[in-house]
């Protein structure tokens, strides 16, 4: 690993799910494999690899997730494939451990999507679907309008006609709720919950249990995000579930730049079914979990590529034009990924600041 910070952001970054996968198992040799049931654009097999660095009965563990989104993964993997270059696993004191997991949604990554192979929304899907999902009337009110049947014409005119008067009157942040909260009732629809647990879901179950992460008296996650704030900015989010006690912990942690869902503070909307309740109702108080939100373009741009991926699926047909179907996917990518030198230093920079934070956070 080089000193240079540009020459080692660029160094980190990979075009493609499987370079990122390439760069990760050369620092982490000893990675574990969890095979995905999905496959990628050509076929190829996809799977979620986990290393863990330090003693196998260590009290604290440093935890860090990419690809939840998995198009986000870019980043993500950007950032874990660093700090293992920089010797991260080196600074870990004899008490402490880490474990790296490395794109928890691989078919997104591939595909360059930010939902799972079935459709789903991976930070809404942690909801305990025995016991009732929640409702989202506003999204029942406008899903043929978020995801409508045409992308031009009068049909288009229309939906986008009824997203404007929902805005006017109910207000920004109630169609935001609306839109990005989740949604259990509307498979093609964006931010869909799931009707289930997901597989990348349970691969992060089999993970905790096998790690026995349940068991640890301290735990400190930091999960990689991308496509909401400032260009390049990474604002360090904490969510509802495990409320006002984890922002405080995570103040004192990461310093006053952290925000809170919960607060209003965060560029990020009150979720449901997210990583962060999965994690309080494994460990409550003895976790704390932040979101790691890189800022990308603005929102509408996000809006319209996440309908165009979303369209595409639900009403481009069995065999979608290729050239449109490689169009939408480009757009998206560039959407959650800018590349240009700029941005990847700025992820690299703020990355190494948290990682490291997160750390010496592990020790009180």
């Amino acid at each position: 690993m080089t000193d240079d910070l540009p020459q080692a952001a660029l160094a980190a970054f990979s075009a493609d799910y499987f370079e990122a996968r390439e760069k990760f198992r050369r620092w982490a040799p000893s990675a574990v494999a969890y095979p995905s049931a999905a496959k990628g654009p050509g076929g190829e097999a996809l799977s979620t690899d986990v290393a863990w660095f330090g003693d196998p009965a260590a009290p604290k563990v440093f935890v860090t997730v990419s690809s939840t989104h998995g198009v986000e993964g870019y980043c993500g993997s950007a950032c874990q494939v660093d700090w293992l270059a920089g010797g991260g696993p080196g600074r870990l004191a004899a008490d402490e451990a880490a474990l790296v997991i490395h794109a928890i949604n691989p078919y997104g990554f591939a595909w360059d999507r930010r939902v799972t192979e079935e459709g789903c929304d991976l930070n809404r899907n942690f909801v305990d679907f025995a016991a009732g999902v929640p409702e989202n009337a506003g999204y029942d009110e406008l899903a043929v309008h978020i995801v409508p049947p045409a992308l031009d014409g009068p049909v288009f005119a229309a939906a986008e006609a009824a997203v404007a008067d929902y805005r006017r009157r109910h207000g920004e942040k109630a169609f935001q709720i609306a839109r990005k909260s989740g949604q259990y009732r509307h498979p093609a629809g964006v931010f869909f919950g799931g009707f289930a647990p997901s597989g990348p879901r349970r691969t992060l179950e089999r993970i905790v249990g096998d790690y026995r992460l349940a068991d640890r008296a301290r735990v400190v996650v930091v999960d990689f995000h991308t496509g909401l704030g400032p260009f390049g900015y990474g604002e360090i989010q904490t969510e509802q579930v495990a409320g006002l006690d984890c922002y405080h912990r995570a103040r004192t942690m990461f310093g006053r730049s952290v925000t809170s869902s919960e607060l209003g503070t965060s560029t990020s909307v009150v979720l449901n079914g997210t990583m962060d309740g999965y994690w309080y109702q494994l460990l409550g108080d003895r976790q704390t979990y932040v979101c790691l939100e890189y800022g990308t373009f603005d929102p509408e741009s996000g809006r319209r590529v996440m309908r165009q991926d979303h369209w595409l699926r639900a009403h481009g047909g069995p065999s979608p034009d290729p050239a449109l179907a490689a169009r939408f996917r480009a757009e998206m990518r560039a959407h959650f990924f800018p590349d240009s030198d700029d941005w990847k230093e700025m992820v690299v920079a703020r990355a190494r600041q948290v990682q490291r934070q997160a750390v010496e956070g592990l020790r009180g």
